[in-house]
């Protein structure tokens, strides 16, 4: 009887080993055989809607199309506002967040990230004719400022009232009105990362200019519900393998004219 159970549990054992290593990577998303991703498409050229104003296109789609390619799944991008970005990973609305958020200590507690995958900065961006020229983050004070809600843009911002400077806030859900208000005059400047920026200043007869220059010091990576480590250590390895075939520098360039990513990964 004895040796009966032994070989019944043997054959459990080995029933689960192969359904474990029989896990693909379809088994690790919300929907099988599909990478849903969370995406704000209001941020040319990381991520916007094309000339039909409704196929996505942009730095972070393809990156997203990439990483899906290479965990053979299919993708589907759910656009979704900023504001809300953060609670539909957490409740499993998509797997990913893939839509150019800076890795924060305070978002590291919250959810899984990759390592970052782009890097970035922050700059003060004024209107060529303007005779206001903030050369930094203190001469904001007492000018109308535009950013966006819940982004670093906001966190410098937050941190200059609390030293004290005082501006005359303007906060918006989309990046893209920032600017907008820029350009109608309502606003004196505008607090952006520098990828966004570029994008507006590069365009023919923008009226655009940089006057101030941040250290790279903003990473993005891809985010995830907190504990997914499966899906997060798949997309890591594929991130690792797209960096390694020269993808990522060739989509920076690509899209912002530069690398912006070669620096980021060792």
């Amino acid at each position: 009887m004895k040796k009966h159970r032994t070989l019944f549990l043997n054959i459990i054992f080995i029933c689960i080993t192969i359904a474990n290593c029989s896990k693909t990577e379809s088994d690790l998303t919300i929907r099988k055989g599909i990478l849903t991703v969370g995406m704000d498409i209001s941020f040319p050229p990381m991520e916007y809607y094309g000339h039909d104003g409704k196929t996505p296109e942009g730095f972070n789609v393809e990156v997203a199309g990439k990483i899906a390619e290479k965990l053979n799944l299919e993708l589907e991008i759910i656009g979704t506002s900023w504001e809300g970005i953060f609670s539909g990973v957490e409740t499993n609305r998509y797997d990913c967040i893939i839509s150019s958020v800076t890795i924060l200590p305070e978002r590291l507690s919250r959810y899984n990230f990759s390592k970052p995958y782009i890097g970035n900065s922050l700059v003060i961006v004024t209107l060529d004719s303007s005779q206001v020229k903030p050369l930094n983050p203190s001469e904001l004070a007492g000018l109308g400022v535009a950013y966006q809600t819940e982004t670093t843009s906001k966190y410098l911002m937050t941190q200059l009232l609390e030293e004290g400077i005082k501006f005359i806030p303007f906060e918006y859900d989309l990046g893209v009105s920032c600017f907008d208000e820029l350009l109608l005059g309502r606003v004196d400047a505008v607090v952006s990362d520098m990828i966004i920026a570029q994008n507006y200043i590069s365009k023919p007869g923008s009226h655009f200019e940089i006057t101030w220059h941040g250290e790279p010091d903003q990473f993005y990576g891809i985010c995830l519900k907190k504990g997914n480590d499966d899906l997060t250590e798949a997309i890591e390895i594929a991130l690792d393998e797209l960096f390694a075939e020269g993808t990522m520098r060739m989509l920076s360039i690509k899209y912002l004219g530069y690398d912006m990513v070669s620096a980021v990964r060792h």
